[in-house]
């Protein structure tokens, strides 16, 4: 049967059980050639006696050589310590990860190279590096593994650093203890690396805040908002080229999610000291390619203070109606049990409605719908297949309110339940500030920015998020056409600005502008269609696109467009000027000079550079955006704070600001809400900004 690990051949088309049953009959190889023509299957018997020399070869090769001449003296085959720091760099080297644990953690390195790196273990040493640590530039890490707070390193000096391990005679109550005053005081510039995380870490252990003035993990993002992550090893190879390589000993590539248990005490130090070290350099460099870029005011004024509004935000949570919650899954149920059986009965037949490979042969064969796109594993079902052929057959569209409604259940009232606080009844979202290369700020575990809104079914879910008691009301606040504002002022076009500043209808305005009729003899349609395409710009959709939209001719799509330009034609040269900037400067940004490289407008492939150019019109704009509604996050929250309100900002939703407000306080804070909105940032154009009140999510919308 041969071995493919080992590159054995052995004969085609013989596995195991054959070649068992070949030798219990035959016993040995050249007995079994010289029975080939006796052997079945046909196939095996055929390819025994034409691969005949490839199994005597491959018998050869498994042949274990017992005959070799051995010129060794027994009595020195034996073995003292094995778990030597020679056979630890060898297992390292091989990665053998399994094995680390068997190599006692107090052995010693070969070389300490990090001479200079400290290593405190008791509460009591612990106590004096802080009562002694010098009011100076301080780079501080939190090292936390699998959520589990580890220690923390220290560096205020290049090439030196202390590692702070928690033990049983440091634990992390009495790491917090003698850390807070170094957390909470303001005296000391320190550096962090995601601080935000570090908060959450010690936010247990009685440290209220973390006064910190400069986030690498923030900055290494504002720099290159394209980058996978944002580790210290991203920190080290890219912004310490001249250290990248001593660093890579002990921050190699992916180095950085290690486990420290896996590590030896002279490179659990190293490690975690160097982590504070790396950034304490990092920062120096980060400063200075920040105030080349002209993204001061966008870091310091923005995304610094912003990571402590989140953390908020985080820490606070959002209440959900647990009674409200189930009561909607069970409608859901309900309402999926009932579209189920109609589609049942229109197919003539029971099947897996999940299963694309069932759900095709259904529509396409038995019920010979035309369009079908045939795979190597079925029929494709996906969701712009069934669009086109919704107006087919009433099983397409009930399909697809199917698919809905299973997705409003599984995701969103069986994942809410699932990460509710059995305590609170809230749900404890995280904010990302580092994900996005626009800019905007996204929401995981669970995603609180993708509650369905489109779906009647989908808008109730809003209903069962409800303020944390009765002594508080929700008040929702939006930004009205923020991206379509944010368009007018960067590209100057005249007529928008006036339409805006003068609370016209943009949309119908559009309607009159490219359907050539008076503004207050725009239908209703009219006015749809030219919203489409409004938003589409703003996205530099193309005409197979819109007229997918908005079931038209492509012809007639390229029309619309055409019209649109003729009309604004301001925002065709901002179209064009944008796409000519970032192919020669390699990058688009924001008004507040937010930054995207774009590589794709370098690309060969025809699809790769249109997507690029989308970028380069769209970026600026989304990107703009997004910077607006930080500036307001920030100024609310820290009006909010220093007015010493009872009111909390709880979440954020791309043009959307939700407060959970003291109803005593109701009227002030929606003054401070529209006021620090509408005023975030001057513009050619005003910021329209609604404000809302309700008893849940849904009603304050």
């Amino acid at each position: 049967m041969g071995d493919t690990s080992d590159n054995i051949p052995g004969v085609p088309s013989i596995g195991e059980k054959t070649a068992v049953k070949i030798i219990q009959q035959y016993h040995d190889i050249e007995n079994a050639i010289a029975h080939a023509a006796e052997i079945k299957p046909k196939k095996a018997s055929e390819n025994l006696a034409e691969f005949q020399e490839q199994a005597r070869l491959s018998k050869f090769l498994a042949t274990i050589i017992r005959d070799m001449p051995l010129e060794m003296d027994l009595s020195k085959m034996t073995t003292a310590d094995i778990f030597t720091p020679e056979a630890y760099e060898l297992i390292k080297r091989l990665e053998f990860k399994s094995m680390f644990s068997r190599f006692e953690q107090k052995t010693t390195q070969t070389e300490a190279v990090e001479t200079a790196f400290a290593h405190i273990i008791t509460g009591a040493e612990a106590k004096n590096f802080f009562e002694n640590l010098k009011q100076k530039e301080t780079a501080y890490i939190l090292l936390v593994d699998d959520g589990v707070w580890k220690g923390m390193s220290v560096c205020q000096k290049e090439g030196e650093g202390v590692f702070l391990e928690i033990t049983e005679e440091l634990p992390p109550q009495t790491l917090a203890d003698c850390a807070k005053d170094f957390f909470v005081t303001k005296n000391i510039v320190k550096i962090g690396h995601d601080v935000k995380r570090d908060i959450h870490t010690v936010a247990p252990f009685g440290v209220d805040e973390i006064y910190a003035s400069f986030d690498t993990a923030l900055a290494a993002y504002l720099l290159n908002p394209t980058g996978n992550s944002y580790e210290y090893d991203d920190l080290a190879r890219d912004f310490l080229e001249e250290v990248y390589p001593s660093a890579e000993e002990v921050l190699g590539k992916g180095r950085s999610k290690q486990p420290l248990e896996s590590l030896l005490e002279g490179e659990r130090v190293a490690f975690a000291a160097r982590q504070a070290e790396v950034a304490f350099r990092s920062k120096q460099i980060m400063t200075e390619k920040i105030k080349e870029n002209e993204q001061e005011e966008l870091f310091y004024e923005v995304e610094m203070p912003l990571l402590y509004v989140l953390a908020d935000m985080e820490r606070w949570g959002m209440k959900v109606d647990r009674q409200a919650l189930l009561a909607y899954q069970k409608q859901l149920a309900e309402s999926i049990e009932t579209i189920t059986k109609e589609i049942y009965e229109l197919s003539g037949e029971e099947f897996n409605l999940n299963s694309p490979k069932q759900l095709g042969v259904i529509l396409f064969e038995k019920m010979g719908l035309k369009g079908g796109k045939k795979t190597k594993t079925g029929y494709s079902t996906a969701a712009d297949v069934l669009e086109k052929l919704k107006n087919e057959a009433p099983i397409v569209e009930k399909i697809l309110y199917y698919r809905q409604l299973a997705k409003l259940k599984s995701t969103y009232a069986d994942g809410l339940l699932a990460v509710m606080d059995d305590k609170t009844d809230k749900i404890y979202s995280t904010f990302n500030q580092t994900i996005t290369a626009t800019g905007r700020i996204s929401s995981t575990e669970p995603n609180l920015q993708n509650i369905p809104v489109r779906l009647e079914l989908g808008r109730e879910l809003r209903r069962v998020f409800v303020p944390t008691s009765d002594e508080f009301c929700f008040l929702d606040a939006d930004y009205s056409q923020i991206e379509l504002r944010v368009l007018a002022h960067i590209a100057g076009d005249e007529t928008l600005i006036d339409a805006f500043r003068h609370q016209q209808d943009i949309h119908r305005l559009t309607a009159s502008q490219v359907f050539h009729v008076p503004f207050d003899e725009v239908t209703s349609l009219q006015r749809s269609n030219a919203k489409a395409v409004n938003f589409g710009i703003v996205y530099g959709i193309g005409s197979f696109s819109l007229s997918q939209d908005l079931g038209i001719t492509r012809k007639e799509a390229e029309q619309y467009i055409a019209a649109y330009f003729t009309k604004y034609p301001k925002i065709k040269e901002y179209q064009e000027r944008m796409i000519k900037e970032a192919t020669e400067q390699g990058y688009v940004s924001t008004i507040f000079h937010r930054r995207r490289a774009m590589p794709e407008l370098q690309s060969g492939n025809f699809v790769q550079r249109s997507f690029g150019e989308r970028v380069a019109m769209n970026m600026p704009i989304q990107g703009s955006a997004a910077d607006i509604i930080k500036i307001a996050m920030v100024k609310v929250h820290r009006a909010l704070k220093e007015g010493g309100f009872r009111s909390r900002l709880i979440l954020q939703v791309h043009d959307e600001l939700l407060i959970e407000t003291a109803l005593e306080e109701k009227e002030a804070v929606a003054k401070i809400l529209k006021e620090n909105m509408e005023q975030a940032v001057a513009l050619s154009v005003p910021l329209d900004v609604d404000v809302h009140e309700g008893q849940n999510w849904l009603d304050a919308k």
